[in-house]
């Protein structure tokens, strides 16, 4: 490695050296840098470390396949209501405000279900929460002369971000609102604030919270229609695997300790026995999941107020279970075994 950082020097130094009075015959020898470059370039990208993104592309959608249809989605979402910025009816009647259900769109549009419902509805409530606070407090400000209009602007924002802003330090509030208590301050922000030099607050605010719920709409409808991903699934199927992750464990715990089988041949793969090293950091994943499918409607063997909480503690115990497995686990690579005797 020292040698090839010194090399890039070396060959600095000898080209300053040897530059300074160049001759007929140097500059020959520049002539052929590009059959030097021809030569040179296979052996310098072969240095390079391999990157195959068609390769890893590959994997990736192997890996779940649901990924790729949820990319189509997303495009083909986005794709309608940019309609409304395309078409000149529809254009004319939302105006700039189109690009409003545009950018809800990406923003609340996720892979499962739960996580979608979650964001549009917490969207659509702060928008029309928020605006309708915002143009109320714009009509109050303005009735109190343009001296004082701008001060009691600034005091309400100050007022109402500061209180919001605390509120979502409340555990409960920030696991299922908090995306909803963003939207309300910013808002909130730019109904209040840009209403002071617009004086068509109230139809500004219409245009804005129309397209948004348009978006919001539009992103449910495709996600819960066109091959939905629901995040209930997915946390019942990963609390599951994380069983059998630990029940496949103790099952070759014994086998592998004493370096054999049932039928007396001895287990060299120790790959199934690392499976519970994934159920030690899955606590964030869970947690993430069941917050998703409280918001999801009735699908499958699921039912309304479905107990996601009794998950969460499955997997709680689940974890303790594996910590201890994984103290278990040192002992396959202890040196000190039990030996077994054969009494007569």
């Amino acid at each position: 490695m020292a040698a090839h950082r010194e090399e890039p020097e070396i060959q600095k130094s000898y080209w300053i050296e040897h530059s300074a009075d160049l001759i007929v015959e140097a500059m020959k020898l520049d002539s052929k840098a590009a059959d030097l470059n021809k030569e040179k370039r296979p052996e310098v990208l072969a240095l390079l470390p391999p990157f195959d993104v068609a390769t890893k592309a590959k994997k990736l959608g192997k890996d779940d396949p649901r990924r790729i249809v949820h990319s189509f989605k997303v495009g083909l979402t986005i794709t309608l209501v940019s309609l409304f910025y395309y078409c000149e009816p529809l254009y004319d009647g939302f105006g700039v405000s189109a690009m409003w259900a545009v950018l809800t769109v990406v923003v609340v549009f996720d892979f499962s279900v739960g996580a979608t419902l979650g964001r549009g509805v917490n969207r659509g409530f702060a928008t029309l929460l928020a605006g309708t606070l915002g143009v109320g407090a714009h009509r109050i400000a303005s009735f109190s002369g343009e001296i004082c209009e701008p001060i009691l602007l600034g005091l309400f924002v100050f007022i109402l971000a500061a209180v919001v802003t605390f509120i979502r330090f409340f555990p409960r509030m920030k696991a299922r609102y908090d995306y909803g208590l963003l939207i309300f301050i910013l808002t909130f922000c730019l109904i209040s604030v840009s209403g002071y030099r617009d004086d068509e607050v109230l139809e500004m605010a219409h245009r804005r919270l129309s397209t948004i719920l348009i978006g919001g709409a539009s992103a449910v409808i495709v996600c819960v229609c066109i091959c939905p991903v629901w995040a209930g699934d997915d946390l019942h199927n990963l609390v599951a695997s994380n069983l059998e992750k630990l029940g496949t464990f103790l099952e070759g715990f014994g086998s592998e300790y004493f370096k054999k089988q049932s039928n007396g041949e001895s287990k060299d793969d120790k790959t199934l026995l690392q499976g519970y090293k994934s159920v030690l950091n899955s606590k964030s994943t869970e947690e993430s999941w069941a917050n998703f499918a409280k918001w999801e409607p009735r699908h499958g063997k699921f039912k309304y107020r479905h107990p996601w909480e009794k998950y969460l503690r499955i997997g709680s115990l689940t974890r303790q279970c594996a910590c201890r497995i994984d103290a278990l686990n040192t002992y396959l690579n202890s040196d000190i075994k039990v030996h077994t005797f054969t009494f007569t």
